[in-house]
């Protein structure tokens, strides 16, 4: 199981100080979604200029233009992009071309799909490399989780890999452990702790021990 340091809601700055703190104890950084909106590529590029061999995923959500938007990120020098669950096929096709073509990855975000086990098997035949079963922000105080709808995906998948996102910390990682997914997504939990590096090995600990 891999772990995914999420920034969002910080600065390229303060991201690039945090990144320092753990690069060499996750396995994947994601600029978040509010950070490329705030700042554009720019703080991708700049996290993988100064580490080229970590993992960056950008959070693009992407859901039209599959080609045009996911090959910015990619030449910014993401590693991996994200793309809508609930897009068009067409989309998503798009942009699993065009990481095939420049020998990168895709991540297929469910947030706000229904039909999870359907789509799920759509997205597996349309050969994205990952499924993230991702609870929104705005649904986390409903107690739900990602781990929730993750067995049931993990059950219909044949190729594709799992990811949970949303909410996880401490107190709910275990839970990971019990499900096992390819990558779980932690953000706050880290940013927040009085010490980073510490924190990131902690949780680093907790899912492979």
């Amino acid at each position: 199981m891999k772990l995914q340091f999420a920034l969002d809601r910080v600065d390229a700055k303060t991201a690039l100080q945090m990144v320092a703190r753990v690069y060499d104890v996750v396995d994947i950084v994601e600029v978040g979604t509010p950070m490329i909106l705030r700042e554009g590529m720019h703080p991708v590029r700049m996290i993988k200029e100064k580490y080229p061999a970590l993992m960056v995923l950008a959070d693009t959500k992407i859901i039209d233009a599959g080609s045009i938007e996911s090959a910015d990120a990619f030449e910014a020098g993401a590693d991996i992009v994200t793309v809508l669950a609930f897009a068009q096929d067409a989309t998503i096709r798009a942009v699993v071309k065009t990481a095939r073509d420049l020998g990168k990855q895709v991540m297929a975000d469910m947030v706000c799909v229904e039909d999870v086990a359907g789509r799920a098997v759509e997205l597996d035949g349309m050969d994205v490399d990952y499924i993230c079963l991702h609870t929104a922000i705005d649904v986390q105080n409903t107690g739900k989780t990602p781990f929730d709808e993750l067995a049931l995906v993990k059950t219909v998948v044949k190729n594709a890999g799992t990811v949970a996102a949303g909410g996880i910390n401490f107190n709910t990682i275990s839970l990971a452990k019990k499900y096992n997914p390819d990558i779980v997504v932690v953000g706050t939990a880290l940013t927040g702790a009085a010490d980073i590096r510490a924190a990131a090995q902690k949780m680093i600990r907790t899912i492979r021990e």
